[in-house]
């Protein structure tokens, strides 16, 4: 399935939905504005938005679940963000640090170089290419 670009923000509100899954039975519009520190008329505005595109579906108690291709974009976010939190941490990044680092670069990288680094870190190449 080809994964459509989307803004930064959206692929936030879907990646917080797809982690508030793991570890709630259901996701209301509430706990992702606890989750992210928003204002419940924003987050309401971004569901909007999010369901309109076919992102996610809301059902009649309010609860979100992600479509096939909301999951697509979040779990893509999602796995970005870990591995490039836990490189950085690697590498001797604070925790913290890392993982807001981590949580703007999963959005601005390629594919294309998500793959490289993530394969270049797993083969233990990085270190022996370097000059």
């Amino acid at each position: 399935m080809k994964i459509m670009k989307i803004r930064e923000s959206a692929e936030n509100y879907l990646e917080t939905i797809l982690i508030l899954s793991y570890k709630n039975p259901v996701v209301r519009s509430i706990d992702i504005a606890n989750e992210l520190e928003y204002s419940k008329p924003s987050v309401s505005v971004a569901m909007k938005n999010l369901r309109e595109n076919g992102y996610i579906k809301m059902d009649a108690d309010m609860y979100i679940t992600l479509t096939e291709k909301g999951q697509a974009i979040a779990e893509k976010m999602y796995e970005r963000h870990v591995f490039i939190s836990n490189w950085l941490t690697e590498l001797g990044v604070d925790r913290a640090v890392a993982a807001k680092d981590a949580c703007r670069m999963e959005h601005v990288i390629s594919d294309e170089t998500f793959e490289a680094i993530k394969g270049s870190v797993r083969h233990g190449t990085l270190e022996s290419s370097m000059p």
